[in-house]
């Protein structure tokens, strides 16, 4: 059996929310192409953004550890598969476009510089006189304009509404520019449920991370609500955290997380009252988020990451080396270009040279940056 592309807009008009997305309804594309026999127009973009250079180089690019610190740490992306997963999961139970979601979540982190957000905050700072730097911004620009891969056309041709939500995905710690659409428009519904499947992946899995580094300890974490509620639903008594009941804890912390999110967000649609797309977007408020009580004991969590981990020594020490690094290369390149390879200076007639050595180091991994460094600073490395 083959089920075609007007098969599966079908099964999506039958079976989908009254408020979702629905692939036959695309404002289509910038540049117009013959559809797919088989595949919707979503699904279509998500297989595009999973064949791009910069998805493949989030392999190499920091989570919250560097690379080089260990094999079993989260990358950009192991978080980025678990982030369209979770989106998948809340999507499918909502009633949203699973396909619309999975490619938000796939592509919100491409443009994630190396070092991860203190790379970010690096060539902010370096670019502050020249448009700054964000990287939700680079993700659309990446898609938009600096993957080549057709000859009619910069970037991967998305559609709208795919666009639309890489450029209004946002989280509590890194507001988008949503510039280019209608800014009383609100994110879709499958554009916040990547927000959401963002925020819960990176809660649980940068606190597995940073026990299984020992950076924090069940200890630090006893005064915290939602560590009580867990530990307590598996009855665990602050014993050993050996790696099946931290593995346990986290597990069973993602499962009440979106057992929440899908009765708040199931709650707030009905109380809005909204029975479309667009009615989604013009509420006053995002419908897609924690009840109230949990909401609280997230930001409790939140602030505990953020004190003992994100700013923890060890972190806090590989912050100030990518200051180092990227400063030192931003410096270099901005006063010899010619240093880049040809197709990154290509860009600086168009650019200008700060932001075509921007983009040559936002698509840097980890690995490769500090390779550049040594090799511009090491009398003794090849270059």
């Amino acid at each position: 059996m083959i089920i075609s592309r007007e098969q599966r807009e079908a099964i999506e008009a039958q079976f989908l929310a009254p408020y979702a997305t629905q692939s036959r309804a695309s404002q289509g594309r910038l540049h117009a192409e013959p559809e797919d026999p088989y595949r919707t127009v979503f699904q279509r973009d998500r297989d595009r953004i999973l064949h791009t250079t910069a998805f493949r180089r989030l392999e190499y690019k920091t989570q919250v550890f560097v690379n080089y610190e260990g094999d079993y740490y989260r990358t950009r992306l192991t978080h980025t598969l678990e982030v369209a997963q979770i989106g998948r999961s809340l999507a499918r139970t909502l009633g949203a476009n699973e396909d619309l979601v999975e490619g938000i979540c796939l592509a919100h982190d491409l443009g994630h510089s190396p070092f991860g957000h203190a790379g970010e905050h690096v060539l902010n700072e370096l670019m502050r006189d020249h448009g700054g730097f964000n990287h939700n911004h680079q993700t659309y620009r990446i898609v938009t304009v600096l993957e080549t891969r057709y000859s009619g056309w910069a970037g991967l041709n998305l559609t709208h509404e795919m666009l639309e939500g890489i450029a209004k995905h946002e989280t509590e710690y890194d507001l988008s520019n949503i510039s280019g659409y209608d800014p009383a428009l609100r994110g879709s519904l499958e554009a916040q449920i990547a927000n959401m499947a963002d925020e819960l992946a990176y809660n649980a899995h940068d606190l597995d991370d940073g026990l299984r580094a020992g950076l924090i300890t069940p200890d630090q974490l006893s005064e915290i609500d939602l560590w009580r509620q867990v530990t307590e639903e598996i009855g665990w008594r602050n014993g050993k955290l050996d790696d099946v009941t931290r593995h346990q804890i986290i597990r069973r912390l993602i499962h009440i997380q979106n057992l929440d999110v899908i009765h708040a967000t199931s709650t707030a649609i009905e109380k809005s009252g909204a029975q479309s797309r667009e009615a989604i977007q013009r509420l006053p408020h995002y419908v897609v988020g924690h009840s109230e009580a949990f909401t609280r004991m997230n930001r409790q969590l939140k602030d505990f990451l953020y004190q003992n981990l994100y700013y923890h020594y060890r972190v806090m020490r590989m912050s100030v080396k990518a200051q180092r690094f990227l400063s030192d290369l931003f410096a270099a390149f901005v006063a010899n270009p010619r240093q880049m390879p040809p197709d990154a200076q290509a860009r600086i007639e168009q650019d200008g040279v700060e932001r075509a050595v921007t983009d040559y180091l936002a698509g840097m991994t980890d690995r490769f940056a500090l390779q550049e460094w040594q090799r511009l600073f090491d009398p003794f490395m090849r270059t």
